[in-house]
């Protein structure tokens, strides 16, 4: 766990009972969080940005980071982040939780970048990519292992108050993303994206452009010389990152660890061989 968590949060937060109307958005680390957490507080708030001075994490907080007391607090319907694999998650049929993933290259660069950047939680400023590797393949960052982390949701992805999306997917039709979590939520959301003009304004809003000016609104200040937050929102971008070897060794783990599965599907180029 982070070390800036502390562990009443991260002990509560496994107690808390979820509710009926609760929404979870819930993923491993650096595999489009925030993102899908701002369009469904958009779809939630009539297409309406952040205000000025405003975060989310203020109205759409980390469960076990603030703990289960503060979430309880929140107007309904509830909207919730969490890190957490699915055994630890708190479950409610009534409640929806959206789960998305990302191809574990992409996901490890974003994580390095991101543990650098915040240097108040971590000594890692100056760490290198071949070290930050090495820990990410092994496991040992935060919220553990990747793929623990994406089979613990996988099985899950069926069940009717569960969509699970790739950031991927998202990517390639930001618009029909949108349109699908908007009619997963219902309600409100759903009516929402009846409407072009409505629905265009999340997107907008929810866009690359859009969320990296204003970086306060997801995150705490990094130094000037760091990557910020919401740093390059690309496919693709680990191929400058890792050296052929490294991609050959986290291709062989992601097959050895999806084998079976269906996962294999999802980044095809990832998982045929082709990197080897």
């Amino acid at each position: 766990m982070p070390l800036g968590f502390p562990v009443e949060g991260f002990e509560s937060g496994q107690r808390y009972r979820a509710a009926p109307g609760d929404i979870f958005v819930a993923s491993y680390p650096k595999c489009g969080t925030t993102w899908v957490q701002y369009i469904v507080y958009l779809l939630e708030h009539d297409a309406q940005p952040l205000v000025a001075g405003q975060r989310l994490e203020d109205v759409f907080p980390h469960l076990e980071e603030v703990g289960a007391q503060r979430v309880r607090e929140l107007a309904q319907p509830r909207l919730i982040k969490t890190h957490l694999a699915f055994e630890r998650t708190p479950w409610s049929d009534q409640a929806k939780y959206l789960y998305v993933a990302r191809n574990p290259f992409d996901c490890a660069v974003s994580f390095y970048h991101h543990t650098r950047g915040f240097v108040r939680h971590y000594d890692f400023a100056d760490g290198e990519w071949d070290t930050f590797f090495e820990c990410f393949l092994r496991g040992e960052v935060d919220f553990g292992d990747y793929f623990d982390h994406l089979l613990s949701w996988w099985p899950r992805r069926s069940a009717a108050n569960v969509l699970f999306v790739t950031y991927e997917q998202m990517l390639a039709a930001p618009g029909g993303a949108v349109e699908t979590l908007a009619q997963f939520l219902g309600g409100p959301a759903a009516e929402l994206a009846r409407d072009p003009q409505r629905l265009d304004g999340v997107v907008r809003a929810s866009g690359f452009a859009a969320m990296s000016r204003d970086q306060g609104r997801w995150s705490s200040a990094r130094p000037a010389d760091m990557p910020q937050f919401v740093r390059k929102g690309i496919v693709g971008d680990w191929r400058a990152q890792f050296s052929p070897e490294q991609a050959r060794r986290l291709a062989v783990k992601l097959r050895e660890r999806t084998a079976g599965t269906g996962i294999e599907e999802l980044w095809p180029e990832l998982t045929a061989g082709a990197l080897q």
